[in-house]
């Protein structure tokens, strides 16, 4: 049996009103205005970084030694000549010896990239696969995509034991429509009428793609306990559940209300949305679209507690900052240009060959542990500070990223360049041991308090636009319960 064994998902801290923007905007397209709040992704993160934070809550309690193989689905890679899933992989600390693949230019690259997974799994080139699907979409200023979209991330491990969800068939469809597009130049997607991609596009290739794969397994609409309608057009997809005789209430939260479309990524979150509330023997149907169709035919195990404790989508909806001031929204996406002053415009080279070496401090947040006394250290070094010890070249490695911490000093800081003022950095103690400063995001300099938990997540750490380099890093937020 083929199918998921572990689920996760991410939501960005902030959100805006989607009212916000209009109320900025709305004199520019007076009809772009839609109900409810949209994910808004900070400052320091993009595809990558939700990628990886979706990983690390399917990847819970997991032997990442185990796992063959690692996919990211996106439309909207920070590179165009460097592979996501090298930069994923070495932040979640997986063995090199994998096979890894980015799938992108199209947002039904999710539902693809669980299927090839799935391919892998039967053929016996893995044991288990980790897929991950992520956008994070820029929109020109008061466009109706500005209102549309919203930015988030799923992650899947696919494999075929202690399956939660078998995945029991799929059809797929693929056509050159186009509905909206974007070059190899375009930084903001181009569309085409909406209209036409509700009508002809939405509604046309996902009721072909489900009658498909209804008819290919001899399969009742109604037996479905939910139906995922990767579909930002909420009444469509109420629409395309009914022709084909489903009832509305089978139909899962497009969620559109309450983070937006977020891609490549959008299916996928939804189905861990779905998968949140399912019991054993529930029935599921995946539908994404993008140049076509993938539909799927999953079936929940009584396996499926055992993904209870994950944040999933439900934990990160709660945890959530509003943006209620749309400059700051541009300023976040980088739509507008920005004073950073000398202190901000000084900046040097980054050293590729000193990153490489590196890799394992800066992407994985390695460090060492003394094999004498015990003693956690950070970076990796080769003495040990325990004053009691001081043993010399006697470490083994030492991984802080799972590792919750306790914030020992901290300092708001109003000179250092920060795109959200102030710079807040400060000192870590870790559970088990272990000291090190970090740059701490994801809250407000007034909810910051002495002895507060903290744990660690990956963002970035500044981008290189002469070089075109976007360099990572990890950093300290509030501990989510």
């Amino acid at each position: 049996m083929v199918g998921i064994t572990s689920y996760g998902g991410y939501i960005p801290w902030q959100r805006m009103d989607r009212m916000t923007a209009y109320k900025a905007m709305g004199w520019l397209n007076p009809a772009a205005i839609l109900p409810g709040e949209r994910s808004i992704a900070n400052y320091d993160e993009d595809s990558i970084t939700m990628a990886v934070a979706a990983a690390r809550d399917c990847l819970k309690g997991i032997d990442k030694a185990k796992i063959g193989g690692l996919y990211i689905a996106t439309t909207t890679s920070p590179y165009k000549q460097r592979e996501d899933a090298g930069i994923i992989g070495t932040a979640l600390s997986l063995q090199p010896a994998i096979r890894t693949a980015d799938f992108t230019d199209s947002t039904k690259a999710g539902t693809g990239a669980v299927l090839s997974a799935c391919d892998a799994i039967k053929a016996g080139s893995a044991k288990s696969v980790l897929v991950c699907a992520s956008d994070l979409r820029k929109e020109r200023a008061g466009g109706y995509q500005e209102q549309l979209y919203g930015d988030s991330a799923a992650s899947l491990l696919i494999g075929d034991t202690d399956v939660i969800a078998s995945i029991e068939g799929s059809y797929s469809l693929s056509y050159d429509f186009s509905d909206s597009w974007r070059t190899d130049l375009d930084e903001f997607e181009r569309a085409w009428e909406d209209r036409w991609r509700r009508d002809e596009g939405y509604e046309k290739q996902l009721t072909e793609s489900i009658t498909g794969l209804l008819g290919k397994y001899n399969l009742n609409i109604k037996d479905f306990a939910k139906i995922v309608i990767g579909c930002h057009f909420e009444r469509a997809a109420v629409a395309i559940a009914r022709k084909l005789g489903a009832d509305p209430s089978q139909v899962q939260d497009s969620m559109m209300r309450i983070m937006g479309d977020s891609g490549a990524g959008y299916p996928l979150v939804m189905l861990v949305a779905a998968l949140e509330d399912a019991k054993p023997g529930d029935k599921i149907l995946v539908a994404s679209y993008g140049n076509g169709s993938d539909a799927l035919f999953l079936q929940v195990t009584d396996q499926i507690e055992k993904a209870r404790d994950n944040k999933g989508i439900k934990k990160w909806l709660v945890r959530k900052k509003m943006l209620d001031n749309y400059n700051k929204y541009l300023a976040f996406r980088g739509e507008i240009p920005m004073d950073k002053g000398f202190r901000g415009e000084e900046t040097s080279s980054s050293q590729l060959s000193a990153l490489w070496r590196g890799r394992k401090v800066f992407l994985g947040l390695w460090g060492s542990k003394c094999k004498k006394c015990g003693t956690p250290l950070f970076p990796i070094q080769r003495v040990c500070v325990n004053p009691d010890c001081g043993a010399i070249d006697e470490m083994e490695d030492y991984c802080f990223a799972d590792r919750k911490a306790t914030l020992f000093t901290y300092t708001a800081d109003l000179l250092a360049y920060s795109i959200n003022p102030p710079a807040i950095y400060g000192v870590l103690d870790f559970e088990g041991g272990g000291r090190f400063w970090f740059d701490i995001t994801d809250c407000e300099q007034d909810e910051i308090k002495l002895g507060m938990p903290m744990e660690m997540t990956f963002r970035i750490k500044y981008v290189e636009h002469t070089r075109g380099v976007t360099s990572y890093s990890w950093k300290a937020i509030p501990l989510m319960e």
